[in-house]
């Protein structure tokens, strides 16, 4: 998923909490070992992979949803942008799998210590998607206890969701399981389809094929119109919504079209820059 701005060089924000009172050191410490800092759960690292640290560098800025790239070659699921950048040592399974399991069992089940909201693992196939798909679901059936399960008809939350983005093969054998490790990205074309949010639980569309708007001047009131009407559809039927494709150069504009986002109530914030993202989120968000 390309955003309109190529990556740019990462910068570390100290960023700390806000607060009216201080709390006694003593206390604070005590807090930070049953609950660690809160997670910014609207946010989320598009191409997580190509920070320097994948998975780590997200979770240290708080971020709760991370986006991997998968290709299969062989058995293995690969992690990367591109073919040519295929190296058979990093793996789903090495990147994230693991490292995720590790967490959860030291953080005694989540992957923030004290919070139960799962991480979302958001995971584009680049390959064709039935196989990958289906390979995926071998790997994920190993690391059981660490995912989100619909089963029996319900949905039985686990420390991580995985959701399915990319080739649109991979629908097909998921629709055809009784029990998933893994739920289904959605379209705009999605939303108010049959399909429950027990399957489709993520909407994701390109901002620029929906939108004129990228930050500049005013908001057109019947984009901002359309915006707040897709969000609030996709609500009421307990579907979360995320837009790629969102100016991501740090400046007036991004900012602009970040606050209509934050207004609008939209689920997760797409970006390469994960100090940035967490600046504007502690600065602005209000739950």
């Amino acid at each position: 998923m390309a955003l309109t701005t190529r990556r740019r060089a990462l910068t570390t924000l100290g960023a700390a909490l806000a607060g009216s009172v201080a709390l006694p050191a003593t206390y604070a410490r005590a807090s930070e070992r049953k609950h660690g800092p809160r997670p910014l759960w609207r946010a989320h690292a598009h191409n997580d992979y190509e920070h320097p640290r994948p998975l780590f560098d997200a979770l240290d800025h708080r971020f709760g949803s991370v986006e991997a790239d998968i290709y299969l070659v062989g058995d293995q699921l690969l992690v990367a942008h591109d073919p040519v950048e295929l190296d058979p040592a990093r793996t789903l399974e090495s990147l994230y799998l693991e490292p995720l399991a590790a967490r959860v069992k030291a953080n005694r089940g989540s992957v923030y210590r004290g919070y139960r909201t799962p991480l979302q693992l958001l995971i584009d196939i680049k390959t064709e998607g039935s196989s990958t798909y289906l390979e995926l679901d071998r790997h994920l059936r190993r690391y059981r206890h660490l995912f989100t399960t619909y089963a029996d008809g319900r949905v039985h939350p686990g420390p991580v969701t995985a959701v399915i983005s990319g080739d649109r093969a991979a629908r097909t054998p998921m629709e055809a399981q009784s029990v998933r490790r893994a739920f289904y990205d959605g379209r705009l074309a999605d939303l108010g389809s049959a399909a429950p949010a027990s399957f489709i639980p993520l909407i994701s569309d390109n901002w620029t094929l929906n939108f004129t708007w990228l930050g500049d001047g005013l908001f057109p009131d019947a984009e901002r119109e359309k915006l707040r009407g897709i969000i609030a559809a996709a609500h009421a039927r307990r579907q979360k919504v995320r837009f790629w494709a969102t100016p991501d150069l740090a400046g007036p504009a991004r900012d602009a079209l970040w606050g209509e986002l934050l207004a609008a109530d939209v689920d997760y914030f797409n970006t390469d820059d994960l100090a940035g993202l967490e600046a504007f989120l502690d600065a602005h968000e209000r739950r």
